[in-house]
Formats: C-alpha cells, structure tokens, sequence
C-alpha cells in the first residue's frame, strides 16, 4: 500500500481524523481506496476511550446492526506514527449540526429519519453486558445519576472558578432522579446532531464511539433529544431533525419497550448539566496550554449558555 494524498478532516475536537487516497496493489484490495485515519490528539479527555477500545466498540456495533464505519484495522504500534490508530472507510456525507439542521436537501424525509434513529439507538441498546470483547467497560455502580454527579462534581472542585447554576442544577437532579429501573445496556453517550453522518437519503453511519459505556438507556434518549442538539430548531425536539413522537416510536418498534417521556425529559437536564462540564474541560484544555485551540476556547464559552438553559428547565 501506498500513500497518495493526506489532509486533516474538520471536526472531532477530541480526536484527529485524517483522510487517506491510498493505493493497493493485488491481494484482497486494488486500486485507490480514500480511508480514514483516527487517532488520539495531542491532548484527551480522561473519559475518553483510547483507539483500541473505540475499535472494539465499533466492531461490537457492526456486529449487532448498527450503521457504522467498517473497521478494518487497528494499529498500536507507536513506531508508525507514534500514537494508535485505526483504519476504515471514507463515506460520504455531512455531519455539522447546524448544516444538517438547516438544509433540508440532506438526510431525506426528516420523520422518517428520526424514526430510523430511534431504531438505530434501540440497536445499540440491544448490546448487554457481560460481553468478552467490551471487558474494558467497567460494569456501572448503582444510581446512574448519583455517579454521574460525583464525577461532575470531582472536576468542578478542582476548577477555579465558582459554577453556581451548575450546582443548583446537580442538586436538583439528585433530588429528583427517578427511580433505577433500566439494565444497564451499551450506550453510545454522545448520540446526538453532529455525530450522524448523512446524505441526501438519510443515515450513512454513527460516527464518535469514544464515549461509549455500559449504562441507563434513557441516558442516551435524553442526549439525542435535548435542547443544545437542536441547532436552532427548538421545534423539532428530536436532535433538531424530526418530532420526538417519531424518534420515540422507532426506539419503541426495535426494542419492545415503551418510552417513560418524563424520565426521558429528566435526562435531558442530565445532557445539560453533562455538556456544560465538558465544555468546561475543553476550554481548561486551552487555558491550561495542553493544547492551543480557538475551537476550545470558544467552546468553554458555551457552558453559560447551558446553565441559562438548566435553570429554565428546573425553575419551580
């Protein structure tokens, strides 16, 4: 194999992707193949997955259905590049969430789209522990919520600065958290508008396994559906892209379950609260000098505007 042209894709603040114009002669492939080139950048979040793991992921995705890049092949040899990588396909399509929401020549019939997603994350969900080749996956602790927020918890204390809506917003939803009734299932915990690739008939493939854990399904319904995904398309409830009723009824029609709206809608402040700490770890990124990076600056920003939205959404 040889290498004919390489550039950096946009996209993927935590994670690089570079495009490949390969060339193969003989043996199982031939010919000029685009590939795409995925490994770590120069600075991660901890809860970020390495790119073993993600090709694990990926792998256990394809296996049960899920529409997602073929993984071809792993690297952990550092004396390549001098970080792991993974190979697959280079599809085309679009996945910027404002373009997405926008133009609607991009993703096809929206309800119909919406109702494929919902089967999508159903099938996701359809992965259980304990499963051999996710062994890196710690199994999760009791109450999903109570975690979540000591984690959250754990890195604002070492921030140094006050978040007062965001402690309003945790303490809220520990008094409020509904009751733990869900089995812990494989959840992709950043399926949202930005991470679906798409083409002018509709879903091309899931993209961003980094995050990816054993845990409440609801979680990721509460992700997909909450307002900062919806790229100014606050009437579109689900992602931005189509009503929540069709996004709801395509998850209901592949796993049997029906689905609880007000847990749902709990986890949506859940999807706040969670992106706003995010948000705040990218920009400490940049501030810290980790990793020089408008992008992350800019997106530290955003965490004010996700604590606006946690209060109005947990006002008495």
């Amino acid at each position: 194999m040889r290498i004919e042209a390489l550039s950096r894709l946009s996209g993927g603040a935590i994670q690089e992707n570079w495009k490949l114009t390969t060339v193969f002669d003989g043996g199982s492939i031939n010919g000029k193949q685009d590939l795409v080139l995925r490994t770590d950048s120069l600075s991660a979040l901890d809860v970020s997955h390495g790119r073993a793991q993600e090709f694990a992921l990926l792998k256990a995705a394809e296996d049960a259905g899920v529409t997602v890049p073929k993984p071809l092949l792993l690297c952990n040899d550092l004396e390549v590049i001098g970080r792991p990588f993974y190979l697959m396909p280079f599809l085309q399509g679009i996945a910027l969430g404002p373009k997405v929401v926008k133009d609607r020549s991009i993703g096809g019939d929206r309800e119909q789209l919406g109702y494929r997603l919902g089967r999508e994350l159903g099938c996701i969900h359809s992965i259980r522990p304990p499963r051999n080749d996710l062994s890196f996956l710690p199994l999760p602790s009791a109450g999903p919520v109570a975690t979540a927020i000591e984690d959250y918890r754990t890195f604002l204390d070492r921030l140094d600065e006050v978040r007062p809506a965001l402690e309003w917003g945790m303490s809220w939803c520990l008094q409020n958290a509904p009751e733990d009734r869900s089995q812990p299932v494989l959840i992709h915990q950043d399926f949202r508008t930005g991470n679906l690739l798409l083409d002018q008939h509709g879903l091309v493939a899931i993209l961003d396994w980094e995050f990816a854990a054993w845990g409440d399904p609801n979680s990721d319904l509460g992700w997909f559906c909450a307002a900062c995904w919806r790229f100014g398309r606050p009437d579109l409830e689900a992602g931005g892209i189509s009503s929540r009723a069709a996004f709801y009824q395509g998850y209901q029609d592949e796993t049997g379950t029906v689905v609880d709206d007000s847990v749902v809608r709990f986890w949506e402040i859940m999807a706040h609260i969670r992106w706003a700490v995010i948000a705040l770890q990218q920009g400490a990124r940049h501030h810290r000098g980790e990793e020089l990076s408008l992008e992350l600056a800019l997106t530290g920003r955003i965490a004010a505007e996700l604590e606006l939205q946690i209060l109005r959404m947990t006002r008495p």
